[in-house]
């Protein structure tokens, strides 16, 4: 069984807790372990607040899928997109550095790594910046979907 849902939200700061409890109502009422779904909703909410910040026009889109053991999210904006050196694709954690830890803007994405299994930062063709990631899913005992 999978479950996917997409929003199409206004770049307004209200719009980013709106996607996270949907997020969270889906993951609770799927089964997804707690504490799976805080770390998915963290990293959501910071892809959010980038898209609201940096995207030019007036919305961005959220796409979420449940698919097997697997959560994968999107958000896509249209906003100027990634500077080439943080288009790129992480399967690992990577430290904050000092410089990074005490930085303006972009510990949101240093976040967004920390929190899922693999996430990729990228350009839409014409413009645009997309951030798409993955986590692995544990389940509790009642769970809905539950892989066996």
């Amino acid at each position: 069984m999978s479950i996917w849902w997409s929003l199409h939200l206004r770049r307004e700061a209200a719009s980013v807790p709106l996607a996270r409890r949907l997020l969270l109502g889906t993951m609770e009422t799927a089964g997804v372990d707690p504490d799976i779904s805080y770390d998915l909703s963290v990293a959501l909410s910071e892809a959010c607040a980038n898209a609201v910040e940096h995207a030019s026009h007036g919305e961005y889109r959220v796409t979420a899928r449940i698919e097997g053991d697997r959560c994968r999210i999107e958000v896509a904006d249209s906003g100027p997109g990634f500077a080439p050196d943080l288009r790129r694709t992480h399967h690992s954690v990577r430290p904050l550095s000092k410089k990074d830890q005490h930085a303006e803007h972009g510990r949101g994405l240093f976040l967004i790594e920390a929190l899922v299994d693999h996430v990729h930062f990228h350009n839409r063709p014409g413009h645009g910046a997309v951030v798409s990631f993955d986590k692995i899913l544990k389940w509790r005992d009642d769970a809905l979907l539950r892989v066996s």
